[in-house]
């Protein structure tokens, strides 16, 4: 039987890999607590570890680890950026992934953070829990005829351009790879400084890199349209928060959503209403009214989760029996 030891585990996660081991020569042992090097020691013996966004798989953890016996890393993600990989392959450990579990998980919610953001749906339930039926704050605009950039046009970035097609907005992408399927529905590729200058939405959709950390900064948000509305569901470190923030103060920035932060990882996926958060710039996002955050749940629909729990026991299970139908990092 193979043991696989799952770190920062939440009940959803449970149900779909208990679903999925039944009857399959593997046993997961289930911890609560994040990956890091003063709980790597939990892992000592197992064959595999499976880890989620914001667990450390640094050098010094990949080494105990290696040192414990263990052979395998899984992220139950498509993101590796926390993820040494070089430290792995030193060490003979191997990285595997879910490269794609539901593109249209993320994709809808997306588009699900920017219609409620400019209809202000989240201030106006608000109100109407308070019994305040006022509509004064409350105007948003057609997104009908409005231009919007979609930077990334990979599997979740593609539907989400395919969507907005959809509410008949005038469609722009920046990748350097074009969807046939895309520009068959008249959807034209732009280098990045045009889309900011012409676009009234920006959705950020790709992924993480050297090239791509901080895409948006201060230069960045120099040229785009005053007054736009700003989505980043792909990664936090896409953003420089504090110069977001400081466009938001002046309005350069007309709205902003984001399911992903730079810092989310000393704040989301815990419970922390009794506590004080530690972090200026997002306490003062939390504030503004053109502000909409989720807390890292775009993934988070019944089929993305069976998908990510089936890839993931593919994953580990290809690797004991020597196949080589995994998904390597």
């Amino acid at each position: 039987m193979t043991r696989l030891v799952m770190f920062s585990t939440k009940p959803y996660d449970r149900r779909g890999f208990d679903a999925e081991v039944e009857g399959r020569p593997i046993e997961i042992e289930y911890l609560e607590t994040r990956l890091d090097v003063h709980t790597v020691s939990l892992a000592a013996g197992a064959f595999a570890v499976c880890v989620f966004v914001n667990d450390d798989v640094s050098a010094p953890v990949l080494e105990a680890l290696a040192a414990g016996g263990t052979f395998v890393v899984a992220l139950r993600c498509a993101g590796f950026n926390n993820v040494d990989l070089d430290a792995a392959r030193r060490l003979g450990i191997q990285v595997v992934r879910v490269p794609s579990y539901s593109p249209n998980a993320v994709a809808e919610h997306t588009i699900a953070l920017m219609l409620s953001l400019n209809r202000h749906i989240h201030r106006a339930h608000n109100r109407v829990r308070d019994r305040n039926f006022a509509l004064d704050g409350l105007v948003g605009f057609d997104m009908a005829g409005k231009t919007a950039a979609v930077i990334g046009t990979g599997k979740i970035g593609m539907i989400v351009a395919r969507l907005l097609w959809h509410l008949r907005c005038e469609v722009i992408a920046v990748d350097p790879f074009h969807d046939e399927h895309l520009t068959e529905l008249g959807v034209e590729y732009v280098e990045l400084d045009e889309a900011l200058q012409r676009a009234h939405i920006v959705t950020l959709n790709c992924p993480l890199t050297d090239e791509t950390h901080h895409l948006i900064d201060e230069r960045s948000i120099s040229e785009m349209r005053r007054g736009a509305m700003l989505v980043n569901t792909g990664r936090g470190a896409l953003v420089d928060t504090s110069a977001v923030l400081a466009a938001l103060k002046t309005g350069h920035i007309g709205s902003l959503a984001l399911d992903v932060y730079e810092e989310e990882g000393d704040l989301f996926f815990e419970d922390r209403s009794a506590e004080i958060i530690d972090d200026d710039v997002f306490a003062l996002l939390l504030t503004m009214p053109n502000v909409l955050i989720t807390a890292h749940q775009a993934f988070l629909t019944t089929e993305a989760l069976a998908a990510i729990a089936e890839t993931t026991i593919d994953n580990v299970l290809a690797i004991v029996d020597g196949s080589d139908s995994a998904h390597h990092v």
